[in-house]
């Protein structure tokens, strides 16, 4: 995805406000070793591409000045109440050097899974992304988790993904193997007696 920005002279929050009102959205570049540049971006375009999820993920193509360079979206703020982007930070990566990025979770097949339909389980989701680390290269905007076979009373862990080439996950590399997807016991309906009118003795009138 690619971003146009103009660079961005005017600072403090009068000029900010005076950015909005004409459709910009003020940001921050900032990393790679290189000073931080205050940009302007096209406020409708912004605010268009981040009901996308792979915005959120991706190496993003940044055009500033005539050059371009890669960035993530590291932060964005919005109007508490009103559809306004207020800022956004956007993070320089390096070819070379590895970055941290949360990655959505994508999980395929629950509702045929076998602790779904043959045995009645409730499938619940731990986790929904994970923290990543990796080249940008490597970084994938989604981790696909196939659930067709996961049994009823089966959890996945961390260690159960399937990772692209070059991807690290943050917490196994500290030693944590945490729960992704757990799959509850069997459904267990109790048999409820059933008692047909035919079995209820009539009721008897009284003598008087």
């Amino acid at each position: 995805m690619k971003l146009v920005a103009e660079v961005r002279n005017e600072q403090g929050r009068g000029a900010s406000r005076r950015l909005r009102h004409a459709g910009k959205v003020p940001a921050i570049v900032y990393g790679a070793d290189s000073d931080a540049v205050a940009v302007t971006l096209d406020h409708n375009t912004v605010f268009h591409a981040l009901k996308k999820e792979a915005f959120h993920t991706s190496i993003l193509e940044l055009e500033v000045a005539g050059k371009t360079e890669q960035v993530v979206l590291r932060d964005v703020h919005f109007h508490p109440y009103k559809q306004l982007v207020l800022h956004l930070d956007l993070q320089r990566v390096s070819a070379t050097e590895e970055i941290h990025m949360s990655i959505p979770l994508h999980f395929l097949n629950e509702d045929v899974s076998v602790a779904v339909k043959k045995q009645s389980a409730h499938i619940t989701h731990v986790a929904n992304e994970v923290e990543v680390r990796a080249l940008a290269s490597n970084l994938p905007q989604f981790i696909e988790v196939d659930l067709a076979n996961l049994q009823a009373g089966q959890t996945l862990h961390l260690s159960d993904l399937v990772l692209p080439a070059g991807v690290k996950l943050e917490k196994l590399l500290r030693g944590d193997d945490a729960a992704v997807v757990i799959a509850g016991g069997i459904a267990e309906v109790a048999d409820a007696e059933v008692v047909s009118p035919a079995d209820i003795p009539a009721a008897k009138g009284s003598d008087e």
